[in-house]
């Protein structure tokens, strides 16, 4: 475990977590902001963009539209979507929260499908709930996502009457609708009852100028969740769930003449309402000034400043508007690199820091600044160093060499998806053809886009880039927030101080200095080795190379992409090999190395140098392992085995990496203690491990004892001898084209034949009756982690039936926690096995509940549990696992990610690899009685942990 790498990404996340509220509606930021809405009169509009010829679009009599595409990635497959022009947003008083409560309802009971007959028929058709049958509700949309296979007619077919099922014949039963305002609520208290919620509702009507929008959260009202009345919810869905409000897409693998049809016959006979409403477009109206807002709460663990300049929505859907897309997107690209630098200064600015221009909500736009201060008394230096990079764009724009890049990079990206143009992933286009629906998006298709790509971005000019910071940046219609814990308000500035920062912010800067290096990225060429032994196996397509440094490299070319290779690394040791005394030091090995750059190169140069590049290489240092992943394509193939050599060979030591690390880990820690969930997660580390230091959060006092030399020489420790690797490559390649470049690069790599591999550290988790609470936060919320431990005998047959009872037990609690006992909304049962360092499992039941709910529902988790020990699991349940474990395979199988990490895995473990090939096969090998063994060899509960977060104020009531 990586404690380093989660806590700097830590402040990223939160931030993303507090903002997803209304950034839920998916729009694509390519436009641009109008300084005034008049300005709409003087654009020049350009071509009318073309609809993509393979995608047949269609309208029902009754307004209902149809999009249908046939696209045969993955195979057998197709995606089944039903587009709602309906939100929260339409929702009267009494409704809040019924638009999310509607699609709720469609999966519990409708004309054709009592109850729950959709879930059980869906799963034993091996369509998983949640996973890939499942639904959103924003403000201004409902999507419902249907996947299913289409080598079977009955189960394809049955999913166009599933869709208009949704769309006009949902039942709303009482007794249904009573039983899901638990699980509503639930999930209200999963979403919320923490410090971001708190914050929102502080700051979210700010931002949307008091707007509809402000008061309309699809999450609604707990009060009328409770007491609602079913025609009030009937009432919304008669109104509003219509034919002209509503959009079919289909993309997958069949005729789309007779998708078509059956679209006809399941459709046509939806009627909008008599008397219809008029959907209403609610807008976020423009407020001239800026206002300011501090918001606090005492768990949250950070301080920064959000700073939102809102701009009208361009609707230029020509091609004018799509050029000025790609220059906001460039724009956007260069000063995001900017800000990336900042981190790697020895004592960075800000934790993190980010601005970019797209759309916003409300038919807005806006330019969104963020800064995330590294502690309350440095947020006007986190404010100002992102302003500073701002006001420098605008006021000097970007440089000529650092524009080049951007526009490489870019159509890097649009040749990546034009390249892989027939092995595109059906629920891509599904996605641009629901924005089309939703937002009149364009889709011209990869073809058009590409040549437009290539034949319009060197029309682009640096000094229209230049322009858009000016345009953007405005004191108009302008908010800027700031979060904070309550417990450093007397450290905060004023609304009046906070604003005089943001109105000065970037005084006195002064042009920015392009680092680049002109060095190759090798001075020289390794002296190669040589293959010294092959080894083919036709079962599952490999062949496997010696090279005579030791060096193992195991190849599966694969034609599933055009334009991608896969490169997995490993050897035996890893931090296990560190002493205790150096643990920390180790721990921090690669991702100091991995950002530090390589050779003469430092990170910010490196990154320059292979702009235009497909490629990604990053070394990394596990408990037992070290090794490298990576990923490029056949042009670039090259440049990645440079790289890997390089990290190698000479890896380089940055003394700032290591100063920013230190400097910005110590600032996430400061405040961690105030977050339930980061001290109730290191709790369970705690208990779990015994208390053994290397699985633990890392204290200030053990980072002031790290050392960048100790890391260093680590990481050089760890990869000194190759012979020890093993390599795996999956992707578009010929194996003996690139056995000369596999020669050069890997078998130049220094050997010494140490035959090094790891230490069992005897860390085990406590055995017997184990039982720890943590009393932490003031939200109405429990967490609670039910952990089954013990030996393992890690094998094919064994991991089948584990990953069987895994699943069946998914599906028991699903049905007894959330829907008999509407106690949670998503319980979730991991199995989890391992054979390295030792044979072991841990078996987790987790989930989120009220305080109150905690002793009941652990008992019927226990109840279902003992009833598959004593009974045997139902032979539905079986049925359903396997179905569902035989489609996701059959995708799985034509996957490069799957079969890199497969046949690493099954080297490292000394696995058969052939066995791949019986798994569906085997699937028969799973009956009731198996799984029932299975139960009672792995969740006997001679070993149980048990782990519960309460909140402060149950913590008397909660300890028995």
């Amino acid at each position: 475990m990586h404690i380093n790498k989660a806590y700097l990404s830590a402040a990223i996340a939160l931030f993303v977590a507090a903002n997803t509220s209304f950034a839920q509606v998916k729009k694509k930021p390519v436009v641009s902001p109008r300084e005034n809405p008049a300005a709409v009169t003087q654009q020049i509009k350009g071509d009318v963009i073309p609809v993509d010829q393979a995608v047949i679009i269609g309208k029902l009599p009754n307004g209902l539209t149809y999009y249908i595409r046939k696209n045969v990635e993955p195979k057998n497959r197709a995606e089944l979507y039903l587009v709602n022009k309906v939100g929260s947003v339409l929702e009267n008083d009494p409704q809040q929260g019924l638009a999310h409560f509607t699609e709720h309802m469609a999966f519990n009971g409708t004309r054709d499908f009592p109850k729950n007959e959709l879930v059980d028929y869906l799963q034993k058709s091996g369509v998983k709930f949640g996973a890939d049958l499942n639904a959103y509700t924003s403000f201004d949309e409902t999507v419902y996502q249907l996947p299913l296979p289409t080598d079977s007619t009955k189960i394809f077919e049955k999913g166009f009457s599933i869709l208009a099922n949704w769309a006009g014949y949902v039942s709303f039963d009482t007794d249904q609708i009573n039983s899901e305002r638990g699980v509503v609520l639930e999930e209200e208290r999963l979403r919320g009852k923490n410090a971001q919620q708190r914050l929102q509702q502080q700051w979210l009507p700010i931002v949307l100028n008091n707007s509809r929008y402000s008061q309309r959260l699809p999450i609604g009202k707990v009060d009328i969740l409770k007491n609602f009345k079913p025609e009030t919810i009937k009432s919304f869905y008669h109104d509003w769930y219509r034919p002209d409000l509503q959009a079919v897409v289909v993309v997958g693998d069949f005729d789309p003449k007779r998708v078509e049809q059956l679209i006809k016959d399941n459709f046509s006979d939806l009627k909008n309402p008599s008397n219809e409403r008029v959907r209403t477009k609610y807008t976020v109206p423009f407020e001239a000034g800026t206002k300011v807002k501090i918001a606090i709460d005492k768990e949250f663990p950070y301080t920064l400043a959000q700073i939102y300049i809102k701009h009208p929505e361009d609707k230029d859907k020509t091609t004018t508007g799509y050029m000025r897309g790609i220059r906001v997107s460039i724009f956007n690209q260069m000063l995001n690199n900017r800000l990336s630098e900042l981190t790697q200064k020895a004592d960075p600015p800000f934790l993190f820091g980010q601005v970019s221009y797209g759309g916003f909500l409300g038919n807005q736009d806006a330019l969104t600044e963020i800064a995330v201060a590294k502690s309350a008394d440095q947020l006007k230096l986190a404010i100002d160093a992102v302003l500073t990079e701002t006001e420098r764009a605008r006021k000097f724009g970007f440089t000529e060499s650092e524009f080049t890049r951007a526009k490489e990079a870019t159509m890097v990206g649009m040749e990546n998806a034009w390249k892989e143009r027939d092995k595109t992933k059906s629920v891509s286009f599904v996605g641009e053809y629901q924005r089309n629906f939703l937002d009149q998006e364009p889709i011209p298709g990869i073809d058009w886009e590409y040549n437009f790509y290539k034949n319009n971005i060197d029309k682009i000019k640096l000094s229209e880039i230049n322009a858009l910071a000016g345009k953007f940046i405005s004191d108009q219609n302008r908010d800027i927030i700031v979060m904070a814990p309550e417990k450093e308000k007397a450290k905060l500035p004023t609304e009046a101080t906070v604003l005089s920062w943001v109105n000065t912010g970037g005084k006195g800067v002064t042009a920015y200095v392009d680092n680049v290096s002109n060095k190759p990225l090798m001075a020289a060429p390794p002296t190669a080795g040589k293959v010294t032994a092959e080894q083919k196996d036709a079962v599952v397509g490999t062949t496997t190379l010696t090279l005579s440094n030791g060096v193992k490299v195991i190849l599966k070319p694969t034609d599933f992409k055009n334009d991608e290779i896969l490169i997995r690394g490993y050897a035996m040791g890893g931090t296990s090999l560190a002493p205790d005394a150096d643990f920390i030091s180790a721990n921090m090995a690669d991702n100091i190395v991995g950002s530090s750059g390589i050779a003469d190169f430092n990170q910010i140069q490196l990154g320059k140098m292979l702009a235009g590049k497909n490629v990604s290489v990053s070394p990394y240092i596990n408990e037992t392992t070290q090794g490298i992943s990576g990923s490029t394509t056949p042009k670039d193939f090259e440049t990645a085995l440079q790289l890997i050599h390089l990290y190698f060979t000479q890896p380089r030591k940055d003394a700032d990496i290591w100063s920013s690390t230190i400097t910005q880990t110590k600032s996430v820690l400061a405040n961690r203690s105030l977050d339930p969930q980061s001290v109730f997660a290191d709790t369970v580390a705690y208990t779990i491990s015994k208390g053994n230091f290397r699985r633990l959060t890392p204290t200030p006092a053990q980072l002031d004892k790290a050392s960048l030399d100790k890391a260093y020489s680590f990481y050089k420790s760890r990869f000194a001898d190759a012979s020890g690797f093993t390599f795996t490559l999956v992707g578009n390649f010929d194996v003996e084209q690139i056995k000369p470049l596999l020669e050069q690069y890997l078998g130049g790599l220094p050997a010494t034949n140490s035959h090094e591999t790891f230490k069992d550290l005897g860390i085990r988790a406590p055995e017997g009756l184990v039982t720890k609470t943590v009393h932490k936060g003031i939200g109405d919320k429990s967490v609670v982690q039910l952990l089954f431990t013990g030996n393992y005998d890690y094998n094919e047959s064994n991991n089948l039936q584990m990953d069987a009872l895994e699943e069946v037990l998914n599906i028991k609690l699903i049905e007894r926690l959330r829907e008999k006992e509407s106690g949670v909304y998503s319980p979730r049962v991991s199995a989890a096995y391992s054979k390295i360092p030792v044979g072991r499992y841990n078996f987790t039941v987790s989930f989120s509940c009220a305080p109150a709910n905690v002793d009941k529902l652990i008992a019927a988790t226990m109840d279902e549990i003992n009833k598959v020990k004593q009974n045997g699991a139902e032979a539905v349940d079986v049925q359903k696992f396997a179905a569902e474990e035989k489609r996701s395979t059959e995708v799985q199988l034509k996957e490069n990610n799957f079969w890199a990490s497969y046949l690493s895995n099954t080297s490292e473990t000394g696995s058969n690899p052939d066995l791949i090939v019986d798994h569906i096969k085997n699937l028969d090998q799973v009956t009731p009685q198996t799984v029932k063994d299975a139960a009672n060899k792995y969740l006997s509960g001679t070993n149980l942990i048990k782990l519960i977060l309460y909140p402060e104020k149950n913590s008397q009531a909660a300890t028995k």
